[in-house]
């Protein structure tokens, strides 16, 4: 789906739990979100592009705001032509947004008018078309996106099935030797090559994955106990689950809960 001539941001002070992936492409106007616990600031040539299970706060925004989103849902984004999505998904949890010169940007733009163009005909498999043309400008985008950020355009094999396995088995394993063995790696060389293809550690990751889901559970499902939300992500005890989130945010579940961060 694509929203074209959006005005403004964010609505309320109340985070905005986004469940689909998203691309934002900034034409006009500035803005400051809070995308999880990173700050994002957005201003003209800025893309944005924002993943699922994450939760937004808007900071501050100008009144001349204008963006278009392009929103692919989960079951999109299992298409095979889509898996760059997955394979770039630690660079841009990490820096979602980047700036492009006026040239780049006229070429996304272009690349959009067209995806809007095949939304609204009526032709035969425009569900591929329309996919093809999104891998078209998620390739642009990284091409760009690697020159300005220098960064490395070779597959990640390691950290892509890293990242697989961890949202398979988080709530069972938190060890880094766990993913090791199943990569068929020592548990040092496995840790070198996540922390040469993705800037972090596998147990910045694993920790990492595990306080987001914690977040959005709190956050999104205010009807569950503490407890229960520690029985979902594998915690036998509340207790344990909560020195594992202050370790990790400074403070406990139910402050987190309290102050809505």
């Amino acid at each position: 789906m694509i929203l074209d001539g959006i005005k403004g941001t964010l609505r309320g002070e109340d985070p905005l739990f986004a469940s689909d992936y998203v691309i934002c492409i900034t034409h006009k106007g500035q803005t400051d979100i809070m995308y999880s616990d990173l700050r994002v600031h957005t201003e003209q040539y800025t893309i944005g592009v924002y993943y699922p299970n994450h939760y937004f706060r808007e900071i501050s925004k100008t009144d001349d705001n204008l963006k278009t989103l392009i929103i692919v849902n989960e079951e999109t984004l299992d298409d095979n032509f889509l898996q760059i999505i997955q394979q770039l998904r630690y660079r841009y949890e990490q820096q979602p947004t980047v700036k492009l010169s006026k040239h780049e940007y006229k070429v996304i733009v272009n690349i959009v008018s067209g995806m809007i163009e095949t939304s609204s005909i009526d032709i035969i498999d425009k569900h591929k078309l329309m996919v093809r043309q999104l891998e078209f400008l998620l390739r642009i985008l990284s091409y760009y996106r690697h020159r300005k950020f220098n960064e490395n355009n070779t597959d990640k094999r390691v950290s892509i099935n890293f990242y697989n396995n961890l949202t398979e088995h988080f709530r069972e394993h938190r060890d880094v030797d766990f993913y090791a063995e199943l990569a068929s790696l020592t548990s040092k060389h496995f840790s070198k090559v996540i922390k040469q293809e993705t800037g972090q550690s596998a147990a910045y990751w694993i920790h990492s994955h595990v306080v987001k889901e914690a977040k959005m559970l709190l956050h999104i499902r205010p009807d569950l106990s503490v407890q229960a939300v520690a029985n979902m992500l594998g915690f036998d005890e509340q207790a344990a689950f909560s020195r594992y989130f202050r370790r990790e945010t400074g403070i406990s579940p139910t402050e987190f809960r309290e102050k809505d961060y």
